[in-house]
């Protein structure tokens, strides 16, 4: 399927977009929102197995080939998916984010459920309660500030995309990525080196490493409440709560969260990892096409 590549003002940010097929009222828009460090095309896999469909992928400020413009939080994330939302006047939405992007998508309909028809969480990072107290009593357990971040030491410069490719297969998190999904991610998330020869990441390491500093420190608990359409919730396999390692392949999403929409389904499957888009983008899209099926 092609796509076509769009900006939008929003909130003072040009937003990228991208498009897939055209807007029908009887089916409406699939909106897809990405997780922090990716960027829209990290769903191209995924998109793959929805044809015939309207599908929009959006860049988050900050990611992909949207505006580097802060600030670079998580209800700004929100804000401007709303106002997004907005701008290209979109009705009967099936929002789909996966980690973030999950809490972006729910932040946009506890704003206005009305111009969404349902949502699926993909392993979203909406976490308990007590944690979101934790975060406001003190700076999170491990770092103190986002430059001591694992992430932002992250290998920023690359000669081209296969060479981003190269560094990334097989090692860490990335070993349970399928060679198509890697990619995506490596062909469409890097932009030119402003001071010279061979590509940038187009998520900046200390950007994506303040909203992981983040993560924990916008509390939708009341509003997701009174969200009052279909949520599906898909959860990977939990953290051992007594680790101190940083495992970003293990679920940040509180294993509540379902039972605290009106309408929510809790979908647990621990045979996957928090990329499970990225490991079975197949299921993922059975996921978004199906409102009810048996689990």
């Amino acid at each position: 399927m092609n796509c076509s590549e769009n900006y939008v003002a929003v909130n003072g940010v040009n937003l990228c977009w991208f498009e897939w097929g055209n807007e029908s009222t009887d089916e409406g828009t699939i909106l897809l929102v990405h997780a922090t460090g990716f960027h829209a095309r990290c769903w191209d896999q995924i998109v793959k197995h929805l044809p015939g469909k309207h599908v929009i992928a959006i860049d988050v400020r900050g990611h992909g080939r949207s505006d580097k413009t802060p600030p670079f939080n998580w209800q700004a994330f929100g804000t401007d998916l709303v106002e997004f939302l907005i701008k290209l006047d979109l009705n009967n939405v099936v929002g789909v984010g996966h980690s973030m992007g999950g809490h972006v998508v729910s932040q946009a309909a506890a704003n206005d459920a009305s111009r969404f028809s349902r949502l699926l969480l993909i392993d979203p990072v909406i976490v308990s309660p007590e944690a979101y107290v934790q975060h406001q009593e003190g700076p999170p357990a491990w770092f103190n500030d986002a430059s001591e971040h694992p992430v932002a030491r992250r290998k920023n410069f690359y000669a081209d995309a296969d060479a981003m490719f190269d560094n990334l297969h097989g090692r860490s998190s990335y070993a349970v990525w399928r060679d198509d999904a890697l990619r995506d991610y490596c062909e469409y998330g890097l932009s030119d080196n402003p001071e010279g020869d061979g590509y940038v990441l187009s998520c900046p390491p200390p950007i994506e490493a303040s909203i992981y500093m983040q993560a924990s420190g916008t509390n939708i608990s009341d509003q997701i409440r009174h969200v009052d359409i279909p949520v599906r919730v898909l959860r990977a396999k939990p953290r051992d709560p007594d680790s101190m390692e940083m495992d970003f392949t293990t679920s940040p999403t509180w294993p509540e969260l379902a039972s605290k929409f009106k309408l929510g389904t809790d979908v647990f499957l621990p045979e996957l990892t928090h990329f499970m888009p990225m490991q079975d983008p197949a299921l993922i899209a059975h996921h978004i096409l199906h409102e009810t099926m048996e689990v």
